[in-house]
């Protein structure tokens, strides 16, 4: 088995005007996704991340905030999963609530350094 990473990348909640009922049952369906990994025993970890980004760049370390509304895309969290292969994260990947949004699933794998 091996360690990979899901990146949820699109538009926040907030920046597509979903009503609260319809953020609300956006995130159950979240927490049954999450749920079912877990009690698969693949879930490893993950978090939402909040829609501010502060951004250092350049040689001169240029600090810029931003907020999602500033972006065309945001990463909004990532799960870590333990899998077989790219093809068994993909199957798990088909349970993202939020396709219908027209936002994305990043599927990358963890690098494993010696030491």
């Amino acid at each position: 088995m091996k360690d990979f990473m899901m990146i949820f990348i699109g538009k926040e909640y907030t920046d597509l005007g979903l009503s609260q009922e319809e953020m609300q049952a956006r995130m159950e369906k979240w927490f049954a996704w999450g749920n079912k990994m877990e009690q698969a025993g693949i879930l490893r970890g993950g978090e939402a991340l909040t829609p501010q980004i502060r951004r250092v760049t350049g040689q001169n370390r240029t600090v810029t905030d931003l907020t999602s509304a500033d972006v065309k895309e945001i990463v909004g969290g990532f799960y870590l999963i333990k899998a077989k292969d790219f093809n068994a994260v993909q199957e798990i990947a088909q349970d993202f609530p939020d396709y219908d949004l027209g936002n994305t699933v990043e599927i990358r794998e963890i690098m494993v350094f010696d030491h």
